[in-house]
């Protein structure tokens, strides 16, 4: 967000720009090339597009670089709430002892309801290490959407160790903050500022990063490492550059993964990913089908009378969670598994859920009448499209790679924090009027456009067009920059009319 490209306005058919000969300062004599031949700035390529992407770069900078600040800040508090959440809650979280051997699931499964006799069992989340508790998912009235309530369950003795609302995963405090992080707990209103940050994060990004190596610079080493000699506002422009080329991949990263599960760009992209047959596959569970595929249940998918389909045939009989796990485990499906208890006309489901590298993801279906595996999925089988969503998802959540990952998601929220902070110090040094307490600096002056070649605006134009409409937060706050700039610029030219007519 080089809010520092603030220039005072000059006449674009007398004088060149200030954007083709950037030096530090406005109105400063083109720097140099680091072969000391100064050539003629060209009418094409990088020269004409530059003042689109300064200009588009400074209203970004100004105007949504507020969010993007909060953005990091609030995603800096979720990057550390994975270890502050095992502090915060080890009473529930870890056992005083580790025993020799752990009871059987049911009796686990019925100490929790003894725990909370109004909640209904949905799902179990055995141990997954030694000294872990393990988690006990229920349904309970009075809850929100979304909400559940966890009961910890030491393994070793069946003795509940307390008793939480959860949401997912997600312990009372990582939850807040990750609403807090999503929609500023403001609710479905408030996604909205989170989805416009992560729109135009990757623009800011990519735009900033296109800037800083298309300067001219006296020493090659000063694209990548700051210039120490510097002072002022070239020092802190040095700054901001060299730690933007640094964090520009993970920002991107971010901006992307962020988008898969926003409200607008979330479904077009879920969409697109379905249509180009990456979607995440799931097992199937339903009662019956297996069968019929085995053709063990002549029975299976016949009609009643007046084309009315046959309800699902329901269990018998139920062979328990514990027999359930066991035939998991037979399948290859055992590391860090949660159980899904049988729903009317479902089986049990046991999916693993270590997303750390090597992930293992697999899952398997199992028929509580006789314990036999109805279906299962391999994370290899995914199609690429959807591992690679899984995979970007759990990095920006900071699971891929433990703690390593929650440190790098630390890092690139503080350098984000800084780049905002970089780019508005820059625009207060060199704003154009320093006697008064406000005012704003001119960015690019308008018309650069005109001087484009139209082989170059075309495509450009289309690009836009096809980004803001898959992106519809940035497609409409972008008409509403152009929306403002042309008001402005009428409002300017009424000005000068009326100073002319004077």
């Amino acid at each position: 967000m080089s809010l520092d490209e603030s220039q005072t306005i000059r006449p674009a058919d007398t004088t060149p720009s200030p954007a083709d000969a950037p030096g530090p300062d406005a109105g400063a004599a083109p720097e140099a090339p680091s072969d000391g031949v100064r050539r003629s700035p060209r009418s094409g390529g990088w020269a004409a597009v530059r003042p689109l992407v300064l200009r588009m770069h400074f209203y970004a900078g100004l105007l949504i670089a507020p969010l993007l600040f909060i953005a990091a800040g609030t995603g800096l508090l979720y990057a550390l709430s994975w270890q502050a959440e095992s502090i915060v809650y080890s009473d529930e979280l870890t056992v005083d002892r580790v025993g020799d051997g752990a009871v059987p699931l049911s009796t686990q499964v019925r100490a929790a309801q003894g725990a909370a006799p109004t909640g209904k069992v949905i799902g179990v989340w055995p141990a997954p290490e030694a000294a872990d508790t393990t988690r006990v998912i229920m349904e309970k009235p009075g809850l929100a959407e979304g909400e559940t309530l966890t009961v910890f369950v030491d393994p070793y003795t069946a003795d509940v160790r307390g008793q939480l609302t959860t949401a997912g995963d997600a312990l009372p405090l990582r939850a807040w903050l990750s609403e807090f992080h999503s929609s500023l707990q403001l609710g479905e209103f408030g996604r909205n500022y989170s989805e416009l940050a992560a729109s135009w994060l990757w623009v800011v990004a990519l735009g900033g990063l296109a800037l800083w190596i298309g300067r001219r610079r006296s020493r090659r080493a000063l694209l990548v490492l700051p210039d120490r000699k510097a002072t002022g506002r070239r020092k802190t422009l040095s700054w901001h550059g060299v730690v933007g080329l640094w964090a520009v991949a993970g920002l991107v990263a971010l901006s992307a993964t962020g988008l898969t599960w926003s409200k607008y760009a979330g479904e077009n992209i879920g969409q697109l990913q379905d249509r180009l047959g990456g979607a995440t596959p799931a097992v199937s569970a339903t009662l019956g089908e297996s069968a019929d595929s085995a053709g063990a249940d002549e029975h299976a998918g016949h009609q009643m009378p007046g084309g009315a389909q046959m309800p699902p045939p329901q269990p018998t009989a139920d062979i328990g969670i514990d027999k359930a796990v066991e035939a998991a485990r037979a399948a290859g499906v055992g590391d860090h598994v949660r159980v899904t208890l049988p729903a009317e006309g479902k089986g049990y489901v046991i999916k693993e859920q270590d997303k750390q590298v090597p992930v293992h993801l697999d899952a398997v279906a199992v028929d509580p009448a006789d314990g036999k595996v109805m279906d299962e999925l391999r994370f290899a089988d995914y199609p690429v499209l959807a591992q690679l969503t899984r995979f970007g998802i759990d990095l920006h959540m900071g699971q891929t790679f433990g703690l390593a990952n929650q440190l790098a998601l630390a890092a690139l929220a503080v350098a984000l924090m800084f780049l905002v902070f970089w780019g508005y110090r820059m625009w207060w040094l060199r704003r154009p009027t320093k006697d008064r307490a406000l005012s704003f600096g001119r960015p690019q002056p308008r018309g650069a456009w005109r001087k484009a070649p139209v082989t170059l605006l075309l495509p450009l134009a289309a690009v836009t067009a096809v980004v803001g409409w898959f992106v519809p937060m940035l497609g409409i706050s972008l008409i509403a920059f152009l929306a403002i700039d042309v008001l402005l610029g009428f409002v300017a030219g009424r000005r000068a009319a009326s100073a002319a007519g004077a």
